[in-house]
């Protein structure tokens, strides 16, 4: 079983998540529009308010900048995100829903960050917290076309 992901996709017209959002949490993305300078003018001030909600817990965090299909009016560069995300400990990646760039390497990327820190010790099994169940913990992760290939064999 993966660890519970939440997806932190905050916009200009989401200020503020419940705490309830972020319970048992593990991963999030943070989410900026590459397009819209505010947007990610508020990626620190969301990355606090996340920290504070799930205080003593940890989650690891992916910084995305989406809609990176719309290079020709891009507000904020990949430099300026890179180094945000360097100085806040977390990975960045851009991607775009228009054209599927990057959609699933985001969520291969976070889920690797949190198995890799469950095998170092890093996230563990807590009294009270849910974001990480013991159990069967596949040594890969897959990709979507492996998921669905039909098997040969049940392992009911």
């Amino acid at each position: 079983m993966l660890p519970n992901t939440t997806e932190f996709v905050l916009s200009k017209n989401q200020k503020s998540i419940t705490r309830s959002y972020y319970r048992n949490s593990v991963g999030g993305f943070l989410v900026f529009d590459i397009t819209n300078r505010r947007s990610f003018e508020h990626v620190k001030d969301w990355l606090e308010e996340a920290k504070m909600h799930v205080q003593p817990f940890r989650i690891v965090f992916l910084l995305v900048g989406h809609k990176c299909d719309l290079a020709s009016i891009r507000q904020v560069t990949r430099e300026e995100a890179e180094k945000l995300s360097a100085d806040c400990g977390m990975k960045y990646i851009e991607t775009s829903a228009k054209d599927a760039t990057n959609v699933e390497e985001s969520f291969t990327i976070l889920t690797r960050d949190i198995y890799d820190l469950i095998k170092r010790g890093e996230i563990c099994i807590q009294d009270g917290w849910e974001g990480v169940k013991s159990g069967f913990v596949p040594n890969t992760v897959h990709s979507s076309e492996e998921a669905v290939k039909p098997r040969k064999e049940c392992f009911c």
